[in-house]
């Protein structure tokens, strides 16, 4: 295994090159914040927007404090209110 400086600290690493995955990537994030707005405007979602995103990003293996997890909910409530 050459080390080709393409991986970033955060990435998890179990030791086989082709099983990384950057699970926690920006882009992976906003869509799933994207998909809960989506769903918050088309009223498919009422509970409390914290928990959905919390359930939401468990499924896809992405670990984030709850501070992150609150500020981007109400990010997304004043985002859908407007």
């Amino acid at each position: 295994m050459s080390d080709s400086g393409a991986y970033t600290a955060g990435v998890p690493f179990d030791g086989d090159d082709d099983d990384l995955v950057d699970v926690s990537s920006p882009e992976t994030i906003e869509s799933i914040a994207e998909d809960v707005r989506d769903d918050i405007r088309l009223g498919h979602i009422q509970d409390d927007v914290s928990h959905v995103l919390e359930e939401r990003f468990r499924k896809a293996g992405i670990n984030l404090r709850p501070e992150e997890i609150d500020d981007l909910a109400e990010e997304i409530e004043r985002d859908v209110s407007i």
